[in-house]
């Protein structure tokens, strides 16, 4: 969960500074990932994945 926080926290500060640049259309598809981030709509199958693939360069 820490990392989908962390995400979260650096599309943010994406957004700010593309919104800076100017460009409001991507601030918002920025701004609109951190809340499905925060939201816990997004699961973090990071270490499923890793788990998954030790095991299959195992065989």
């Amino acid at each position: 969960m820490d990392r989908l926080k962390k995400a979260a926290a650096d599309h943010r500060e994406a957004a700010a500074v593309v919104r800076s640049r100017g460009n409001e259309a991507k601030a918002k598809r920025m701004e609109d990932r951190a809340d499905e981030l925060e939201s816990g709509r997004v699961t973090d199958a990071t270490d499923q994945l890793s788990a998954l693939t030790r095991w299959a360069f195992r065989r």
